[in-house]
């Protein structure tokens, strides 16, 4: 598990790596760098921008990204073109004929007609909504009185 250099932005550690950053082994050879064989600038301790792919990019890359297509396959030889199948094939679905007009399927049960609802009592609706708001009213009342009576204790133990 490798861990943040902290010279870098806090949220490079969770990036994905890019295609031409390379897994750092257990015992990596550095490439030679712009002050010659065996200085470095990026790397542990190299007072660069904390490795491969955090700071700037490596001068040249020793081998591919392993997240790179494999470029050692050797080309894939031409393959014909696939014959067509021998026979007619598919020749999509059959033909439909439509139904003669006015036709429809033969009903086997008659189902019975929606009885009617019974009427409904406006006056008695309303006279219950009233009532259940007032309710709604009262028991939200005594509940801010009980709220604001302890409010009430608690600063005065707090004050006194």
């Amino acid at each position: 598990m490798t861990t943040p250099s902290g010279a870098s932005h806090e949220d490079d550690y969770w990036r994905r790596p890019s295609e031409d950053a390379r897994p750092t082994s257990p015992a990596p050879t550095p490439p030679p760098g712009p002050g010659g064989p065996g200085t470095t600038t990026d790397g542990p301790g190299g007072g660069g921008t904390g490795g491969p792919g955090l700071g700037r990019p490596p001068a040249a890359p020793v081998s591919p990204s392993p997240w790179a297509a494999p470029t050692d396959v050797p080309p894939a030889a031409a393959t014909p073109p696939p014959a067509p199948p021998s026979g007619p094939g598919y020749a999509g679905p059959p033909p439909t004929t439509p139904p003669p007009p006015g036709w429809r399927p033969p009903v086997h049960l008659q189902a019975t007609p929606p009885r009617t609802l019974p009427p409904q009592d406006m006056e008695a609706m309303d006279a219950s909504e009233q009532q259940a708001q007032r309710l709604t009213y009262v028991v939200g009342a005594v509940a801010g009185a009980v709220l604001l009576a302890l409010l009430c204790l608690l600063c005065s133990r707090a004050l006194f």
